[in-house]
């Protein structure tokens, strides 16, 4: 009986001879390619675009952040008192306080790593075992043995093994910019959650900075502005993407075979 082979995508079944598999598989990975690699053909002599201005709360992968909060506390109002319970200033507080409020980011990260391994290992080990007298019949066993056969030496064995692993790891890093950021949430606690996005196109590389977080009002100086070590759960992304950063990258086909070999 034919062998029947599920076809890609919903097709139906069809039959497949053996040898055309790799070469429904080399198909099937140019087709999964094709549509960035248009996209890539269609850009072609034209500079990255910009993305949109947006909603952050709108987007396909916001998450909202829940995190650990504190009970409520009641609202004390003293008769005759311009003082209210819980505000951070007699006078209006220009620092970002609500949501859409924007506040600076300093982002001054200069860190380096150098670490050094070397492991070493041997292990040697030897076994015998023989007979050398059993009761008078050694020469018996001689003869049931082949030909210079010695009883004293039935067995022998020995192994021997070895491993030197050297590593090491040098890593420097520098970046050095500002970004200004959107709060997004407040928190019960009255910590604001933060995001900020930036784009620079410079001829035809374009370069992104993403930052977000949580951070505490009393952090915020009065400049408006916060560094990057005082945002709590902080991520922070620079890079960028245009003809440069291609050329940087492997290819799509040396990733999948970087993946897939096992040596």
């Amino acid at each position: 009986m034919p062998h029947h082979q599920p076809s890609v995508l919903g097709l139906a079944r069809v039959p497949l001879r053996p040898g055309l598999r790799p070469a429904l598989a080399l198909m099937l990975a140019l087709g999964l390619s094709g549509c960035g690699a248009a996209d890539r053909l269609g850009a072609i002599g034209k500079s990255p675009s910009l993305s949109a201005i947006q909603n952050p709360n709108s987007a396909s992968d916001y998450q909202p952040v829940n995190l650990p909060m504190p009970g409520e506390e009641l609202q004390v109002r003293e008769a005759n008192s311009l003082w209210r319970s819980g505000s951070r200033a007699f006078f209006k507080d220009q620092r970002a306080a609500r949501v859409g409020d924007i506040l600076t980011v300093t982002v001054s990260i200069d860190d380096k790593a150098s670490l050094d391994n070397e492991t070493k290992r041997e292990r040697k080990n030897a076994e015998s075992s023989g007979i050398s007298a059993i009761m008078g019949f050694e020469d018996h066993i001689k003869r049931i043995l082949p030909a210079g056969g010695d009883p004293a030496k039935l067995v022998g064995a020995d192994s021997s093994s070895s491993s030197d692993g050297t590593g090491s790891v040098g890593r420097s890093e520098a970046i050095s910019t500002t970004v200004a950021a959107v709060v997004t949430q407040v928190l019960p606690n009255g910590n604001l959650v933060i995001q900020g996005r930036q784009e620079v196109r410079v001829n035809f590389e374009l370069r992104e900075m993403l930052i977000a977080g949580v951070v505490r009002p009393e952090d915020i100086s009065a400049a408006n502005t916060i560094k990057h070590t005082q945002i709590a759960e902080a991520r922070i992304s620079y890079g960028g993407r245009g003809q440069i950063t291609d050329v940087q990258q492997p290819r799509y086909g040396q990733q999948i075979m970087d993946v897939l070999l096992p040596f």
